[in-house]
């Protein structure tokens, strides 16, 4: 048996960035002195007249962002999450999202799988901030496949983006020839009648993982994948609450504020079941290799199906 193929969300947005660099003269992307940690780096060598480089200052770099829009450029910025949803916060509400401008936010390195780099860089909290902002888009691919095609939307959208991407090399688990991505769409991962599973990012692989668990013990889960956090695709996840009558969120992110608190507001308004959210709560991380963090924190497929076993009982 193959090995499964495994990459970085980040290497996706780099790779894809110089596609569209090629397609696109109105492309420019911009940097934070983070461009070999981006992958943004790979740009800056195919273009360096349209990658621009705004040194350690996070907040001037979407000022500057917001300013190449209004010409009629389409800017790519590239952080961590920490500082582009973080330390930028309020010239992306301000600059960005108050004039509705056309600017692309890359923040890279976000959630606890960002590992040693400890829980100052391990930003929990950005589709939380991202998602107050008005108009603002928010979303959170799973893979190398959905993350390529997410990076074109985004491109394609006229307005605000804010585009999560991950550290940590994840499996490949759409086949692109027959993928197709729409922003505000969900995608029926598997079909289940016993309890909705609605994951996002680099838990969809990890909660595939846990369906087969589940599986093994008579849980027929579904399992929906939610790359849109904003704006959220309610059909999909109202049409499978009224089939399981009970849901499963589960994301690399704060319970509070994210995929999460978002299909609670649209169940409770619309189709009320119950909702456990799975994820980090209300705690900050810590240092360590991403994936013994994503093991002590119960975000591994054999902490999911954990999590969901109980909630089951």
């Amino acid at each position: 048996m193959s090995e499964i193929k495994k990459i970085a969300t980040r290497e996706s947005y780099g790779n894809t960035l110089v596609e569209l660099g090629k397609e696109h003269e109105d492309l420019v992307v911009l940097d934070a002195d983070l461009a070999e940690a981006t992958k943004t780096g790979v740009f800056k060598k195919a273009f360096p007249e349209r990658h621009i480089d705004c040194g350690i200052a996070e907040a001037n770099m979407i000022g500057v962002a917001a300013g190449l829009a209004s010409t009629g450029k389409v800017p790519f910025c590239s952080s961590f999450a920490m500082f582009a949803a973080g330390r930028a916060f309020e010239q992306v509400r301000n600059s960005v999202g108050y004039p509705h401008l056309n600017v692309k936010i890359g923040a890279s390195h976000a959630g606890i799988s960002v590992g040693e780099d400890g829980a100052t860089h391990q930003c929990l909290e950005d589709l939380a901030l991202m998602r107050v902002i008005p108009g603002m888009v928010v979303l959170n691919p799973s893979d190398d496949v959905e993350a390529k095609a997410a990076v074109r939307a985004a491109y394609e959208y006229k307005g605000p983006v804010y585009l999560r991407l991950g550290r940590l090399a994840v499996p490949v688990i759409h086949d692109e020839e027959n993928f197709h991505f729409e922003i505000g769409r969900g995608e029926l991962l598997r079909e289940g009648k016993d309890v909705t599973v609605v994951a996002s990012g680099l838990t969809v692989a990890e909660s595939m993982d846990a369906m087969e668990r589940l599986a093994a013990d008579g849980i027929d889960a579904e399992l929906i994948n939610i790359c849109t956090i904003k704006p959220l695709d309610k059909d999909i996840i109202i049409k499978s609450a009224k089939k399981t009558g009970k849901i499963v969120t589960v994301e690399e992110h704060s319970i509070i504020g994210g995929l999460g608190s978002a299909v609670a507001e649209a169940v409770s308004e619309e189709y009320p079941v119950k909702v456990h959210k799975i994820g980090i709560k209300d705690v900050f991380g810590e240092s360590g290799p991403a994936k013994d963090l994503l093991h002590k924190y119960l975000l591994d497929g054999e902490g999911i199906y954990t999590q969901i076993k109980e909630f089951m009982k």
